[in-house]
């Protein structure tokens, strides 16, 4: 097992691969990646004082610290006084110490990958075949517009979009109500 002693804010930090630290706030926001200083590189029984390597941390989150309450007072002369202090701390979490980093990014590149398949899938699942191009961004207005001059199958396929996402009662309406006309025509 291998680990490393790193600085980071002025602090000194021993850690090795997946570990989260919480330390003191980083320029850097939630998510980015930085490379702290090395000060040494130890593991299998044996340490480089003087190391090339480079260990790769990611900013998880930023975060405030738990709240310290500070009471003073002086006897006899009814002074009372209270106030209180959080810190501002980053929560880091270690990718990569020395050569690993590339695998580091390839395991955050393939559980990207699944997630962005599934976005894509749910964006064809959610519209409905034969619905007017563009009807998700029209708003109950323009859709009670447009709705008269919509053909029965697109009326039909908008209300079944509308009934599986029952988000805009008023486009629900409108639809009903031009299906009804054209049924009476």
């Amino acid at each position: 097992m291998s680990y490393a002693i790193i600085s980071v804010g002025g602090k000194q930090y021993r850690v090795t691969e997946g570990q989260r630290l919480t330390v003191d706030r980083l320029k850097f926001g939630a998510g980015k990646t930085f490379q702290p200083t090395v000060l040494l590189i130890g593991g299998d029984g044996s340490t480089d004082l003087s190391p090339s390597a480079t260990v790769t941390a990611r900013v998880v989150a930023d975060v405030r610290g738990e709240k310290i309450r500070i009471g003073k007072y002086r006897p006899k002369n009814g002074y009372r006084k209270h106030t209180g202090f959080r810190a501002s701390l980053s929560q880091i979490e270690i990718e990569s110490i020395g050569s690993a980093k590339k695998a580091a990014a390839k395991k955050t590149a393939e559980k990207a990958a699944p997630a962005k398949k599934a976005e894509a899938s749910a964006v064809t699942d959610d519209h409905v075949k034969g619905m007017p191009s563009g009807y998700e961004e029209l708003t109950v207005a323009q859709i009670k517009e447009q709705s008269t001059g919509w053909n029965r199958p697109m009326l039909e396929a908008a209300l079944a979009y509308e009934r599986q996402h029952g988000k805009r009662k008023g486009a629900l309406a409108a639809i009903e109500s031009a299906l009804a006309e054209k049924e009476s025509d």
